[in-house]
């Protein structure tokens, strides 16, 4: 910081042999950097850190040769990705019969004497790990266990041989506190064996075809399309007959790969978000019944009203049957979302994410084919700026998609593909992309019929918020109707609560640990409490807290407002909690988790994601 009378210092300057770069606007402050207050450095003279290295965020990070090859001196890599980390956690050696573990009564069993699962109930609470300490976070919530003679908190709800039921809190939770769009076993069956009823989705898809093969011979197919669209199409709900979303100045949550699961998510919607979507996921898996991908669509009660399912296809016919299926299957979801900004080479290879921008044709066909299968829950849309960098295409893709009239919403990340996480978002470019959707917007109301009717878009920002500030300062300047958090909601997750105090908030060390008891609490209530839930409630916790230890509290910054992508030296917190909740190492991660979910098991693995958390 610069006194009274001294002049700011150069834009450039050398710092401990680096060349750094001031923020022209803020003298003192410089660029890429979290300068912390003296007092919280550990030592100055260790604490070196490259302002110009950048958070490694990609879902691909690294390609596989660099991560394995390491430098040309032959050094280990510390960067990069863990490719082949193993996600999978332990089961139970015995195993409780599960028609006996909520009565324990071996005559609930209807296989009797050829169950091939154990029955004896007292061998089998001898075989378990210890209780964990407390009451079971599970019974307290809802009145009862649905893992039974599993728990690992038994005791608190096990008494004279039976397990214990609070009917009262039982029959509250089933209004208050339950999840929905939950897709039963009976019908993934149906799915897997191809027997699902798309004949719907087949009508759709043979008219999407047909336009097509008539396109190339005739140049007046699209409006021969639109006149025998009755040959093939059952009286659909036009776009503009759909259910209504309401994003202006919406709080939303972005649709988060691994940490976006369902207990992260209802913890956000705590803290404020008006809007969560679903992690991605995959047409083909939901068409073939795959237990893990329909897990994905699942909502909490409090999501109900503002929760979007994301899907990513290459294929129109996969997009439209997927929509098909979630819409019919998932009556709690407010819209569907196509996701044509995933940079990963896995979908990119396919077609799939942000691929579908190099093909417009092939995009518009398939949000109309998604649209007349959707019922009556709007389709939306989440883009990049394009790409290839410094190539932009998406406010020429934007005309197009308005001009078709099928998506409610699209959603701008103010990056290219080639940029992937790196870099700053172009919030520059969102204005202009925001300008275009405005004007063409305005347009469809003077002449609707013309310019193809449907509705008329909300356009949402995305890209590097993480204050209150960012928010405000991006939806006042660029004109969006609101702003989508992705990092900055899984590092800061009470972003939200500081956009509507229009404040900074300094948490507290022991509030941080609140929030991560409640994650823990509703992990248990949505993956279980036995051996096999505990344990997957803490590799995704760990998980969560491998972007939540990157907050530097706002109390011992030097400079406001904080960014997203500045990197801190070496500090100390203000007692040992906040030190301790900072800290990189995986293995603390794990030691927090057992706060909540008592001490790990050997059987527990957890490697981190990316490589500089496992050293």
């Amino acid at each position: 910081m610069t006194l009274e009378g001294e002049q700011p210092p150069a834009k450039k300057a050398r710092v401990d042999e680096r060349e750094v770069e001031y923020d022209e606007k803020q003298p003192g402050r410089i660029k890429g950097l979290a300068q912390i207050k003296p007092e919280f450095l550990v030592d100055a003279s260790e604490s070196k850190v490259d302002p110009k290295e950048e958070y490694n965020d990609e879902d691909e990070g690294r390609s596989s040769k660099e991560a394995d090859n390491g430098d040309k001196k032959g050094k280990k890599n510390k960067r990069g990705q863990n490719k082949n980390r193993n996600l999978k956690q332990g089961r139970e050696a015995i195993k409780l019969c599960e028609q006996i573990r909520d009565t324990g009564n071996v005559n609930d069993c209807e296989f009797g004497d050829k169950c091939k699962f154990v029955h004896d109930v007292e061998m089998y609470i001898n075989s378990k790990p210890e209780d964990i300490e407390g009451i079971c976070p599970v019974y307290a919530a809802i009145g009862y266990c649905p893992v039974g003679l599993k728990c690992r908190w038994l005791g608190s709800h096990y008494k004279d041989g039976r397990v214990l039921v609070d009917e009262e809190r039982k029959e509250s939770a089933k209004t208050s506190n339950y999840e929905t769009n939950t897709v039963d076993s009976l019908m993934k069956n149906t799915l897997q064996r191809k027997r699902y009823d798309f004949s719907k989705s087949d009508k759709i898809i043979a008219y999407l075809d047909s336009t097509i093969t008539r396109a190339e011979t005739d140049p007046t197919a699209q409006e021969k399309a639109k006149e025998n669209a009755a040959e093939y199409v059952e009286a659909p709900l036009f776009p503009e007959e759909k259910k209504k979303l309401n994003l202006h100045r919406a709080k939303i949550l972005s649709p988060l790969t691994t940490v976006g699961n369902l207990p992260y998510r209802r913890l956000m919607k705590d803290l404020g978000a008006d809007v969560t979507y679903s992690e991605m996921a995959f047409a083909i898996p939901l068409l073939q019944g795959t237990k893990a991908e329909w897990a994905l669509p699942k909502a909490h009660s409090s999501e109900i009203g503002g929760f979007g399912v994301q899907v990513a296809a290459p294929k129109y016919w996969q997009a439209v049957k997927a929509t098909q299926a979630v819409s019919e299957l998932c009556p709690d979801t407010s819209e569907i979302n196509l996701n044509c900004g995933c940079p990963i080479d896995l979908l990119y290879k396919q077609g799939a994410g942000s691929a579908l921008m190099e093909n417009p044709g092939k995009l518009a066909r398939m949000l109309k084919g998604m649209n007349l299968v959707s019922g009556d829950i709007p389709v939306t849309v989440k883009i990049r700026t394009g790409t290839k960098d410094k190539q932009p295409t998406a406010i020429t893709l934007a005309k197009r998609l308005i001009d078709e009239g099928n998506v409610a919403s699209i959603t701008i990340h103010g990056r290219s593909r080639a940029q992937r996480y790196t870099k700053l978002a172009d919030w520059d470019y969102i204005k202009q992309f925001a300008d275009t959707v405005k004007e063409t917007r305005a347009a469809k109301d003077d002449d609707g019929e013309a310019r193809g009717g449907g509705v008329k878009p909300f356009v949402v920002g995305n890209g590097d918020t993480y204050s209150w500030k960012d928010w405000y300062d991006h939806v006042e300047t660029t004109g969006v109707d609101s702003i989508m958090v992705a990092r900055g909601a899984l590092i800061k997750p009470w972003i939200f609560e500081e956009i509507n105090s229009m404040q900074y908030l300094d948490k507290s060390a022991s509030e941080r640990l609140d929030l991560i008891k409640t994650y823990a609490n509703y992990g248990l209530e949505h993956w279980g409490s036995d051996e096999y839930g505990v344990n997957l409630t803490r590799r995704f916790l760990c998980e969560f807290l491998s972007f939540t230890h990157r907050y530097v509290p706002v109390g011992i910054l030097e400079y406001m407002p904080p960014k997203i992508n500045d990197r801190p030296p070496t500090w100390k917190g203000r007692n040992e909690l906040e030190t301790l909740l900072a800290s990189s190492d995986y293995k603390d991660w794990i030691k927090i988790t057992e706060m909540f979910l008592g001490p790990a098991a050997e059987t527990f693995e957890f490697t981190p994601k990316h490589k500089s958390n496992a050293y």
